[in-house]
């Protein structure tokens, strides 16, 4: 097995919002990657007393435990439990039913020597590639499939979109949202190796056009995740004063690549 981890900050002077992690179970057969985006807030409107890197850690770090702890449940099951466990630690202090209560997007996957279960959530994506090369995206594509027109302000995003029917849904306080990821199984022997990006990584394919998914895997597969991340970073500053690419958006965003060879 070979893992490849790079998470970056968009900005220097900010804290990345990102977290990822991979673990190996103690037997040695099986282990998981975990991926979370967090959603950064307009300032002073999250209801809450902590910041998104903290939620992400914590939100992290249970998925993490339970993914590896708790082979008999379902990612789904897990999703749930760590959202009620991370916000059972500031339930007291902080107003979980702001629409901008900390919130991240979700990638979990978990491999045993029979499977790879996956879930995600909103849109960080997952890629899962064959034996034979062949590459498989797995998206949570309902923003993705809204209308420009309707995201034209964040606060038109938070007050219609954002984890209501409709729109689109974020890891954030209420563990029901578990049942909106997408989630699935595959043979372990069709998978034989996979990425988890955020979409800081995803703009290599999703907004520079520079290759398909499939072109993107080969990336890292022949440079690793730190050469992907810097090309990203490369793009990104070229287009900083056009804007052709990045429209209105911020120039550069957290990115982080799990990449895992099984």
């Amino acid at each position: 097995m070979r893992t490849d981890l790079v998470s970056e900050p968009g900005d220097a002077n900010r804290p990345n919002e990102d977290f990822a992690d991979v673990g190996l179970a103690a037997s040695g057969q099986g282990g998981c990657a975990i991926l979370l985006d967090g959603v950064t807030p307009p300032a002073g409107e999250s209801g809450c007393l902590h910041s998104v890197p903290w939620f992400t850690a914590r939100l992290g770090g249970a998925l993490t435990e339970l993914t590896l702890s708790g082979r008999d449940l379902t990612p789904a099951c897990i999703l749930s439990r760590a959202i009620e466990r991370t916000a059972q630690t500031h339930a007291d202090t902080c107003d979980l039913s702001h629409p901008r209560t900390p919130q991240a997007t979700v990638v979990m996957v978990r491999w045993s020597a029979e499977t790879v279960e996956y879930l995600v959530l909103s849109d960080s994506a997952l890629l899962l590639r064959s034996p034979s090369g062949g590459v498989t995206p797995v998206l949570d594509d309902r923003l993705a499939r809204l209308p420009r027109s309707a995201l034209a302000t964040e606060a038109l995003v938070d007050a219609r979109l954002r984890n209501k029917e409709g729109g689109f849904f974020t890891a954030a306080a209420d563990p029901a949202v578990a049942a909106r990821a997408v989630t699935g199984t595959v043979p372990r022997s069709e998978v034989a190796a996979l990425a988890a990006l955020s979409d800081g990584a995803t703009r290599w394919t999703e907004t520079f056009r520079q290759g398909d998914w499939t072109d993107l895997f080969g990336l890292l597969a022949r440079e690793g995740a730190r050469s992907l991340v810097d090309r990203v970073r490369r793009l990104e500053t070229a287009d900083r004063e056009e804007r052709a690419f990045l429209g209105r958006g911020k120039t550069h965003d957290d990115a982080t690549v799990v990449y895992v060879e099984l």
